[in-house]
């Protein structure tokens, strides 16, 4: 593997609910082994069909504002034209398209580039799927 790449990926178990997961301390571990102190880019993927990354602040009532939103706007009911899974589980397949599933992120002298209450998170409200997988890579010069 090339010096200016390199690619990691996390194992996560979300849970039975609807969730919010930070992740920013597992982006700053895989910084602090692969950037050594390198400006570059930081890419978070989830390559999950119902589930989005989103930089928001957390702990404060946002996270929980947004799932708020999130069951606002895609509610869980029978609506949906996807149905396979649970009742609304189609809302699940749409939330990418809110909550992308990705973020690339600036990485300056090796320490992720964030304002002061931003936080990098795994948003995730498919309850039928507690298995996730989350690629980081950083690219450096």
């Amino acid at each position: 593997m090339s010096d200016t790449f390199a690619t990691y990926v996390l194992s996560l178990t979300t849970g039975r609910t609807e969730t919010v997961l930070d992740l920013t301390e597992e982006c700053t571990q895989f910084l602090d082994r692969t950037a050594h102190g390198r400006d570059g880019l930081l890419n978070v993927f989830v390559p999950h069909a119902t589930a989005g990354i989103a930089i928001l602040e957390t702990g404060a009532g946002s996270d929980d504002d947004l799932l708020t939103t999130l069951q606002t706007l895609l509610p869980a009911d029978d609506r949906w034209r996807h149905r396979h899974g649970s009742s609304g589980h189609g809302r699940d397949h749409v939330l990418p398209a809110l909550v992308p599933p990705h973020a690339t992120l600036p990485v300056v002298g090796g320490r992720l580039e964030l304002g002061t209450w931003q936080s990098v998170c795994l948003v995730d409200t498919n309850t039928s799927n507690t298995k996730r997988s989350v690629r980081l890579s950083f690219l450096g010069q």
